[in-house]
């Protein structure tokens, strides 16, 4: 039921979202060198690795760590904007359709963000495909807290249902959870 819901959504989306990709990585591109796209390495479901897709919004040397690990002042201008907006999140959509994600689950972490990986691995967290979203970014809890985050997350999971998860994307899709780690220090 769930990738029922994550298509019957992402498709109708896609009409909107494809095109807004184009324009934003042709902006992108023009504000700043390198590739409007960035690619990185997250723990999916089953602890499996696949690759997230993002819009870039921070400089192209950036190192790849977390968020909240990163100079607010390698954030650019209008990657600033597309985070406080999470049309940054946008491409990630090819990854629902790919099956890696799903609209509302946890939200995929490094393979080097340790402590989180494990606190996710002890509540099995790691059944549920990775999420574009999920109840934590309604609550402001990002990955700089893992116990907490993971304790979150599994409350919401354990009685998650697709009315719920309907209503965490609703909710976000209205600017609900715009705590962004990374641009607290702006």
């Amino acid at each position: 039921m769930k990738r029922l819901i994550d298509l019957g959504v992402v498709i109708p989306l896609a009409v909107v979202a494809v095109p807004l990709c184009v324009l934003l990585c042709i902006l992108i591109r023009a504000e700043s060198p390198g590739s409007p796209l960035f690619v990185q390495w997250r723990v999916g479901r089953h602890r499996r690795p696949f690759r997230i897709l993002k819009l870039r919004t921070m400089a192209a040397d950036t190192a790849h760590v977390p968020s909240h690990e990163v100079e607010s002042l390698k954030i650019t201008r209008l990657g600033a904007i597309l985070r406080q907006l999470k049309l940054d999140e946008l491409p990630q959509l090819w990854n629902v359709l790919a099956g890696t994600m799903s609209l509302v689950g946890p939200r995929p972490c490094l393979p080097t963000q340790n402590e989180l990986v494990e606190a996710r691995e002890r509540r099995g967290l790691f059944e549920f495909l990775p999420g574009v979203t999920g109840p934590a970014q309604l609550l402001n809890v990002d990955m700089s807290e893992p116990v907490r985050l993971a304790e979150v997350e599994i409350e919401y999971f354990a009685r998650a249902t697709p009315i719920t998860d309907l209503g965490i994307v609703f909710r976000t899709f209205l600017g609900r959870g715009r705590g962004d780690a990374a641009l607290r220090g702006r």
